[in-house]
């Protein structure tokens, strides 16, 4: 299988888009990141996985911690900033959750601390706990599914 057929194949599953970031140097770093889940609720893991070319590939070990922002239906512009499709003049709005940057008015966000890490193949696996911080809205989420912004109907 070509690495474009695999690349479609992985597409036709549904994700939701989250934002990760750090701080590191006094700079609030960020990506958009949709290789995300839920790994163990006690204690309470989760995992991303970075791929090495990403300018925080190496970051995020170095400093051990780092925000999740799970995206709302009307974030699809930071999602695609963070994901550089797109540039913006406009200052994006952080909060700190235990000491760690999230973005503000995110459907959820979490305060993690790097627990593992595991090698794999192209990516890096971060395996990190989430603290007692976190915030959480009503709203519903925006998914990414066949290359492109998707939003959830009820049935």
């Amino acid at each position: 299988m070509e690495e474009r057929q695999f690349r479609n194949a992985m597409g036709k599953f549904a994700t939701g888009i989250t934002v990760v970031s750090l701080e590191y140097n006094k700079e609030i770093m960020a990506m958009t990141v949709n290789a995300f889940m839920s790994v163990s609720l006690s204690p309470r893991l989760i995992a991303i996985s970075i791929d090495e070319k990403a300018r925080m590939y190496d970051k995020i070990g170095e400093v051990k911690a780092f925000g999740l922002s799970i995206l709302s239906k009307d974030q699809i512009e930071l999602s695609k900033i963070f994901a550089k499709q797109v540039t913006s003049k406009e200052k994006v709005p952080f909060t700190y959750l235990d000491c760690v940057p999230v973005l503000e008015g995110a459907l959820t966000a979490l305060s993690c601390r790097v627990n593992n890490t595991i090698k794999a193949g192209d990516h890096v696996i971060y395996i990190a706990e989430v603290t007692e911080d976190y915030t959480l809205m009503e709203d519903e989420p925006v998914i990414y599914f066949s290359g492109k912004y998707r939003y959830l109907e009820e049935t």
